[in-house]
């Protein structure tokens, strides 16, 4: 059970420390976003380059953030279940959902993604913009790296869950 609840320890650190550091690149997103706001409003101008940072800003926040939001139980839910249920409901219901959906639909992305950021990283892919960022495989290799991140995080969660439903670990504050 210690190694257990070590991997879970090491998961969870790893995807705190991914989403701290994301968290910067929210900052950079503000500041992206509103200098084109600026140079559209104040000096009637706009950059493809500028314009296409910032929508590869949000996917990399989006993509490497889900683990962290994951961590956080801020995903998107059924709620008006969810809810009502006591701290073992809520953990049978985790760990379901981990098993059932989450690490399928993990490891399906991941498996086909990954060929897709592989070749666009051989063929060098920038943006078909004239003006736009030359180096489009940064932001599609955030994908399978990305989803890599939440399906660890759903291991976590689901052994978490599962330490809970054998009484071994209490669960978090607010029974969630």
């Amino acid at each position: 059970m210690n190694s257990i609840i070590r991997l879970c320890r090491w998961i969870d650190t790893l995807n705190e420390r991914v989403g701290r550091g994301t968290g910067w690149a929210a900052l950079g997103l503000v500041l992206v976003v509103f200098a084109d706001v600026v140079m559209r409003y104040l000096f009637n101008t706009s950059f493809v380059f500028v314009q296409e940072l910032e929508w590869q800003l949000f996917a990399f926040i989006f993509l490497i953030g889900a683990g962290y939001t994951l961590l956080y139980d801020g995903h998107v839910r059924v709620d008006i279940i969810y809810q009502r249920y006591g701290p073992k409901g809520k953990a049978w219901t985790n760990l379901l959902g981990v098993a059932l959906f989450l690490i399928p639909g993990c490891l399906l992305i991941i498996s086909t993604s990954w060929h897709f950021a592989f070749r666009s990283w051989v063929m060098g892919e920038g943006s078909p913009d004239p003006g736009g960022i030359p180096y489009r495989f940064i932001v599609k290799s955030f994908i399978p790296v990305g989803f890599s991140l939440l399906l660890l995080q759903g291991i976590s969660l689901g052994l978490h869950s599962l330490l809970q439903i054998l009484n071994i670990e209490k669960p978090k504050s607010g029974g969630d």
